[in-house]
């Protein structure tokens, strides 16, 4: 019988935690977290540090800084060579992913309740982009990504010592 390597098991218990709630994730997606209260933080900064580049960007730049915040985030851990840090961020992304998912396919029919009432990012770039018919093809796009940034969350300690 084969010993138990308790080093390898260390090595990946994050990512033992992670699959899971990976899991719960995409099996949820549109329903309420309680991570998405720092989500919507973050979004809706993002329109305010993207407002100095044309109202474009500034629409994009809630869902620019979900996508920044936590790359910076995992990029600042590993630059510590903190594994757990990176798998954590990363995944941390994977989850703003599934958020903008739901955020773009709404963009048709704008059911979804906005802070203040405000205009719909995705109605908005959609639109000028000439391609609201594709909102359910956008989200679906953002859900696959959102699986394979879990899955490479997931697979970091692959990658280190």
């Amino acid at each position: 019988m084969k010993k138990l390597d308790f080093n390898l098991l260390r090595k990946w218990k994050i990512s033992l935690v992670l699959f899971p709630i990976a899991i719960y994730f995409l099996a949820i997606r549109g329903e309420y977290t309680l991570i998405d209260n720092a989500d919507l933080v973050i979004h809706e900064a993002g329109h305010f540090f993207f407002m100095f580049f044309g109202q474009f960007i500034q629409m994009a730049g809630g869902t620019l800084m979900q996508i920044i915040f936590p790359l910076f985030l995992a990029w600042y851990f590993y630059r510590n060579a903190y594994t757990t840090g990176v798998q954590i961020f990363i995944f941390w992304l994977g989850q703003n992913l599934i958020n903008i998912s739901v955020y773009a396919a709404d963009a048709p029919t704008r059911q979804l309740p906005l802070v203040g009432g405000g205009k719909h990012d995705w109605y908005y770039l959609l639109s000028k982009l000439g391609i609201l018919e594709f909102a359910d093809a956008v989200g679906i796009l953002f859900v696959i990504l959102a699986a394979l940034v879990f899955l490479l969350s997931m697979a970091i300690p692959r990658f280190t010592e």
